[in-house]
């Protein structure tokens, strides 16, 4: 399983320019990397870095980020996909990560879940036309994201085969699964064919793994056990310098 360093965080204090960051992590050894948001940076230079490096992103955010449980901002949602989309293309078509927005007050279960399928059913649409796949990420909403409306798993990969489309998968988040106390084995086993994605840090503080209380040999293991073979992304806020950080990371994953 290929590394991929979340540069929105990794290599930030040594280099402020995020292209930097990714001519750092390929000087490091690393061939795919990602990051959050988009709009905020050079794309045109971001382009220029990976095209002089041979890095290959692994994920950036649909922005700006809007509800897909909420028919109101289905609009805006769909504009954002798109927009997003033609920034893909410029950085050589990543996948693009998708959250659910929050919870409507008043509105039942069974509403919000027929919304996210409607609208991720017309954005994988839009994503199978350029050629890009999309990623429902459920997040955690009992520490850094609260009143989210996806942060299950299992609900995730519903949703995901509900919409039944081949540019549509999940992105599993190991922290925030570990914080909802998810079992990785149950919740994903027969199902790991809808997983695009994996990312990874410790709990608690979302630091580098082997510094918390997440089983990484065990964790391995099961996406080993489970058929997973695509790239892990290190999603981790640093405590330490990039190179100590990585190394630590890559001992406690066993990579």
């Amino acid at each position: 399983m290929d590394l991929s360093p979340c540069v929105e965080w990794i290599f930030a204090s040594e280099h402020p320019a995020l292209p930097d960051r990714i001519r750092a992590a390929r000087y490091a050894g690393y061939k795919t990397v990602e990051f959050h948001l988009w709009r905020d940076k050079d794309v045109d230079s971001i382009a220029e870095a990976l095209n002089e490096t041979g890095v290959r992103l692994t994920g950036i955010v649909v922005e700006p980020r809007r509800s897909i449980v909420d028919p109101a901002q289905h609009g805006e949602f769909l504009q954002a996909v798109r927009e997003s989309l033609e920034t893909a293309k410029k950085l050589g078509s990543p996948p693009l990560v998708v959250a659910s927005g929050f919870t409507r007050e008043g509105v039942s279960h069974e509403e919000h879940v027929a919304a996210a399928v409607s609208a991720l059913r017309q954005a994988a649409e839009l994503a199978e036309q350029a050629g890009v796949m999309l990623v429902l990420e459920p997040l955690n909403d009992r520490v850094e994201h609260p009143g989210m409306f996806l942060v299950s798993t299992k609900l995730g990969l519903d949703i995901v085969e509900a919409v039944g489309s081949p540019n549509l998968r999940l992105l599993y988040d190991a922290y925030h699964s570990a914080v909802m106390d998810e079992d990785m084995g149950e919740v994903l086993d027969g199902r790991m064919h809808l997983v695009a994605h994996v990312q990874v840090a410790d709990m608690p503080g979302r630091n580098e793994p082997g510094t918390g209380t997440i089983d990484w040999a065990e964790k391995i293991a099961t996406l080993r056990r489970l058929g997973y073979q695509g790239a892990i992304g290190l999603e981790y806020k640093p405590t330490l310098p990039a190179a100590e950080s990585l190394a630590k990371t890559r001992a406690a994953l066993g990579q």
